[in-house]
């Protein structure tokens, strides 16, 4: 039995993404020219942080527009899964900006160079409120992994500029320049740190690991405990996105007309609805014995076992 995939709504994320990417663009400018006249790494290293937050913006919005068109003929679960590819290279588009980053500010801590701390806590100050403002917007849409990364790069860079802010005070106060190479240092490891957590949930999606906060044991009880249900077996659980979650499994009845193993099947969806949020299933009744036969779960008569 199949559960028809439905599409939601992407109007929201998609207008908050079409701000934030202006918003970005605009500010990433500042930071470049704003760095170059401080001879602020940590600005340029913002800058750089930004523009992987502006190829997250654009990424996320092409798969918010992609992972909502209708399945087709060759694409049977439709683009689901555009956005969860678009997380994971924005994920690993952030570990090399993060080098990055490590190696300018290795260089630059062994040379410090004058910085104009004034511009550096003007420049973060305004990139405090953006970026705020661009996070609270997705905040409402980040249960899905794609806005969630877009999200998770702007909590980045709010953390970021807010260290700046502080780094420039200090220099201000102490005058000593090697600060802007050490919170450049801790804005690669804030990089790195973001981006972990996505990298693993879409390595999950992509190799069909079972969603993130499910368990085949609990779901398999789950479905033993309706009654007219004698066993499960051969259960799958898997995302084809962030949000829409399939299963597959064989379920062991007593030897009844279809009729009446309609009421089980309905109650196994129900309970699958409720509990776990999944509502694509293939589920298969049977009532023989099964047996592992060339990797794959197959029925056979008892007779058969018997030889």
């Amino acid at each position: 039995m199949h559960v028809h995939l439905g599409n939601g709504e992407s109007g929201g994320p998609s207008r908050v993404l079409k701000v934030s990417l202006f918003v970005t663009v605009a500010y990433i400018v500042l930071l470049v020219v704003s760095g170059i006249r401080a001879h602020s790494l940590a600005l340029l290293s913002e800058a750089g942080h930004n523009l992987t937050d502006l190829l997250a913006l654009v990424l996320s919005l092409t798969a918010v527009y992609l992972q909502n068109r209708p399945p087709s003929a060759t694409k049977t679960y439709g683009y689901h899964r555009a956005g969860v590819l678009a997380a994971l290279i924005n994920a690993v588009s952030l570990v090399a900006v993060s080098f990055i980053v490590f190696y300018e500010a290795f260089r630059r801590i062994q040379n410090p160079e004058h910085v104009r701390a004034g511009v550096m806590i003007g420049v973060a100050a305004a990139g405090v409120v953006m970026n705020g403002v661009i996070a609270l917007l997705l905040y409402r849409s980040s249960r899905d992994v794609n806005i969630r990364s877009a999200f998770l790069h702007e909590i980045g860079d709010t953390l970021s500029t807010a260290a700046v802010i502080v780094g420039g005070w200090v220099i201000l106060v102490t005058g000593q320049y090697w600060i802007d190479s050490a919170l450049s240092f801790g804005i690669g490891a804030l990089i790195l740190w973001s981006c972990f957590g996505i990298v693993r949930e879409t390595l999950n999606i992509l190799l069909e690991g079972t969603p993130r906060g499910m368990s085949l044991d609990h779901i398999g009880t789950a479905i033993r405990g309706i009654d007219g249900v004698n066993d499960v077996h051969d259960l799958h659980v898997w995302s084809i996105g962030s949000e829409t979650h399939a299963l597959s499994c064989h379920v062991s009845i007593a030897d009844i007309p279809p009729s009446a193993s309609e009421r089980i099947l309905r109650d196994v969806k129900e309970c699958l609805h409720r509990e776990f949020r999944i509502d694509h299933t293939t589920i298969q009744f049977e009532h023989a014995e099964c047996e592992i036969a060339h990797g794959c779960v197959i029925p056979v008569s008892e007779e058969e076992h018997q030889h």
